[in-house]
């Protein structure tokens, strides 16, 4: 399955609106159903977290953890991960873990 990504604001604003939050201790998912075929996904890093630098590094730690969970995936779903400050000193196996379990608790990931 290829990876298909929320790129506007008002896709994101749409997922925000319309999906059901679920969260961990390192970041938060916000999944909705979605009227186009396939997941895509979105993933937003606050400027709370840290410069850009470090927030570029979660960015893509949190993409590679997907990427690594993505042909476990079916359906249609809009899903955006929402990083928090506390990801920055997490592990990447952690990180893995946390994501898993969250898509468990929307629906998307079956056990």
């Amino acid at each position: 399955m290829d990876v298909r990504t929320l790129k506007k604001n008002k896709e994101f604003n749409f997922v925000y609106r319309r999906g059901k939050p679920a969260g961990s201790r390192d970041m938060t998912l916000v999944a909705a159903k979605s009227r186009y075929g396939g997941i895509r996904v979105g993933f937003s890093v606050s400027k709370k977290v840290g410069n850009s630098v470090v927030r570029n590094r979660v960015r893509r730690r949190m993409k590679e953890a997907y990427r690594t969970i993505l042909p476990e995936l079916s359906g249609n779903h809009s899903l955006v991960f929402v990083a928090r400050a506390s990801i920055t000193s997490a592990e990447f196996s952690d990180i893995c873990t946390q994501m898993r379990r969250l898509l468990e608790r929307a629906g998307i990931l079956s056990r």
